[in-house]
């Protein structure tokens, strides 16, 4: 009997298991005797379907609670893990102010609260959206820790903004700008120079344009009409893919298989000689100098190499948004003074050269293409050993030189889309393709997780017009797109910027639109957030019935027109030309997606959306175009 205790509780082998009398002992071996028969389930009858002779058995109480202690053991290591990063977080402290002692709140006078709209300005750089976070640098962040320092907030109600009901109009993305926008809360608002002191607790990216008394049941989101947006972007964008690259040799072939080949090239007639004559003028010059050892190499690193294959079951690399991270982390980048002025039909701003408005490549970028020239050629040895002066072998090539061909010959097609000047007749086309989303259409494409069955995926669309005038800035020629509509999804503004600029570049024939509006699956890149901002949000309604009924002011922009206008040009419009100057954006962009060979936007041919379908796999591209783990549904608008 003392020998048997002393044994593990555990199921073994009944010919290693030692004869027990006892009663315990004999319900052990009968266990074993049954668990003997090898496919077999309780009483020596067949296992059962979905069953099998391994199966985990039913636990004890109290085996069954001792694994539970084990999981939370597990999710207090989780728990103590995330701590520590977020103490590690490039904000570590809290978004919001801490509560103040009791002792201060008591003594503190009160003062009455007054329901308001606040109208708000600010430039998203560096910034986790507009929703307020304690733990992420925000928008609303900032304002609730300005009004609580100026005094608009009291300290009993510092440490929780639902104690002042905040609520926004449009909540805007991380990086996303705003020239107008509206929260509604209740505020303290009896000092003249209210705006005043909430400004002077702000950052210059952020400015309070007014504070509006409203009705007590005023809420900006439900009261607000419609929404502007604008976005920025540049015209080489409307270029056409280059012949050499994966999708310009697609739209070719597919133009040529449908018989849409005199279609195809009617659509692309007023830009049908820019890559022929930049071929002639700048980049034939430039091979001709080269060693006959690296010009093929070079030549086809430009189109082949760096097309890109999809990898299965990983998200897109332009899909991840070319969002704005590097503003956070890149060094801040001087100021580049600019005025207006007209000259013919653009406008044209004039800055001082800077060195963040090269056109040079990256680094990264001609190491990328180096790497890639290596691996497509297995053969040849790329030697960074030496300087130049030594003779190499036949199947030797100077990294020094590779990389130094790569670079001019990038730059030198970098400078020749950024010198392209759009004609009024793709100007017209970039118009209508926008005109394509105006009215009432189902946008499931234009968003994230929405069906076509989904009825808050129909969306009305006022207006989406192109400003008659580019500017140019740091020679690179810019449009202004406005959109006003009811309201927006989440990513819907920059995917229907990706759409109508892909088919136009693409010479796609408009009925895609109407393609994509229907129930279908169409995967539509969104456009870098890097040009896309909130003009204004719209209250007619409002105050033309419950602002006149209660004898209130109107929520109206245009009274603060000349700070707006002094702001968006200092703070928003300066920032995104800069960062454009300096990253190339919207060029990496759409190169990658030009290079992309996947089938996924040969939708963009002739062969319409049947090139994609016979040629994917549905599952796969389905998990593949999962927008990543930082959207989601509930994201801010555009």
């Amino acid at each position: 009997m003392e020998q048997a205790s002393e044994k593990p509780d555990v199921p073994m082998a009944s010919n290693d298991v030692p004869r027990d009398s006892s009663p315990n002992g004999d319900r052990k071996r009968k266990r074993d005797d049954r668990d003997s028969g090898r496919g077999r389930g309780r009483g020596g009858r067949p296992l059962q379907h979905g069953s099998h002779q391994h199966k985990k058995r039913n636990m004890g109480r109290k085996e069954h609670f001792a694994q539970q202690l084990d999981r939370r053991g597990r999710n207090a290591e989780q728990q103590e893990r995330n701590k520590q990063k977020a103490e590690d977080d490039e904000n570590p402290k809290p978004a919001l102010p801490s509560a103040f002692p009791s002792e201060e709140v008591d003594a503190e006078e009160r003062r009455p609260k007054r329901k308001v709209a606040v109208m708000i300005g600010y430039s998203g750089t560096g910034y986790k959206g507009m929703q307020i976070d304690n733990k992420q640098k925000t928008i609303e962040g900032d304002l609730f820790n300005a009004f609580v320092k100026a005094g608009a907030i009291s300290k009993a109600n510092a440490d929780d903004p639902k104690k002042s009901s905040l609520v926004r109009c449009a909540r805007t993305d991380k990086g996303v700008h705003a020239a107008g926008n509206v929260i509604s809360l209740k505020l303290i608002i009896e000092d003249e120079d209210i705006v005043q002191k909430i400004n002077d607790n702000l950052s210059e990216q952020i400015r309070v344009w007014g504070i509006q008394r409203t009705t007590g049941s005023f809420s900006c989101y439900q009261a607000c009409d419609s929404r502007w947006y604008e976005y920025l972007i540049p015209t080489h964008t409307f270029l056409p893919p280059h012949p050499s690259s994966h999708l310009g040799k697609k739209l070719e072939e597919f133009a040529a298989e449908k018989g849409d080949l005199e279609g195809y090239r009617e659509r692309q007639a007023e830009v049908a000689n820019f890559w022929p004559e930049v071929e002639e003028k700048h980049i034939k010059p430039i091979l001709k100098t080269l060693d006959n050892s690296i010009r093929p190499l070079v030549q086809e690193a430009l189109y082949n190499v760096d097309a890109v294959d999809a990898p299965p079951g990983e998200d897109l690399a332009l899909d991840a948004a070319m969002e704005t991270e590097q503003e956070q982390k890149s060094e801040p980048v001087a100021d580049v003074e600019a005025s207006a002025e007209t000259a013919g039909t653009k406008e044209e701003f004039t800055a001082e050269p800077d060195q963040n408005t090269s056109t040079e490549p990256t680094d990264q970028e001609v190491k990328e293409t180096v790497d890639a020239i290596e691996e497509q050629h297995p053969s040849v040895n790329v030697n960074s050993d030496t300087d130049g002066t030594t003779t190499l072998p036949d199947t030797d090539v100077q990294r020094h030189a590779l990389e130094a061909a790569v670079k001019v010959l990038k730059k030198a097609y970098l400078d020749a889309k950024k010198a392209y000047r759009i004609s009024p007749e793709r100007q017209a086309r970039v118009q209508a393709a926008l005109s394509q989303y105006v009215g009432t259409h189902r946008f499931h494409n234009y968003t994230i997780q929405k069906k076509f069955s989904d009825r808050s995926a129909q969306r009305f669309i006022k207006s989406f017009k192109v400003e008659d005038k580019p500017i140019i800035i740091n020679d690179t020629e810019w449009l202004s797109l406005k959109v006003h509509g009811q309201s927006f999804m989440m990513h819907q503004i920059r995917k229907m910027v990706g759409m109508a600029a892909l088919t136009v570049r693409c010479g796609t024939h408009p009925d895609i639109f109407k393609v994509s509006f229907e129930n279908n699956i169409v995967r539509i890149p969104k456009a870098p957030g890097l040009g896309l901002l909130l003009e204004r949000p719209v209250f007619d309604s409002y105050n033309e019935k419950a602002a006149k009924q209660a004898g209130r002011e109107k929520i109206d922009f245009s009274k603060y027109n000349k700070e707006i206008e002094e702001f968006k040009e200092r703070e928003i419009y300066q920032r995104i030309f800069r960062e454009e100057a300096h990253g190339n954006q919207f060029n990496s962009f759409f190169t990658h997606l030009d290079n992309y060979k996947d089938p996924i936007f040969l939708y963009l041919t002739s062969g319409g959306l049947d090139a994609t379908k016979k040629l994917h796999n549905k599952s796969t591209q389905q998990g593949k175009w999962e927008d990543s783990e930082d959207e989601n549904a509930s994201g801010g608008e555009g």
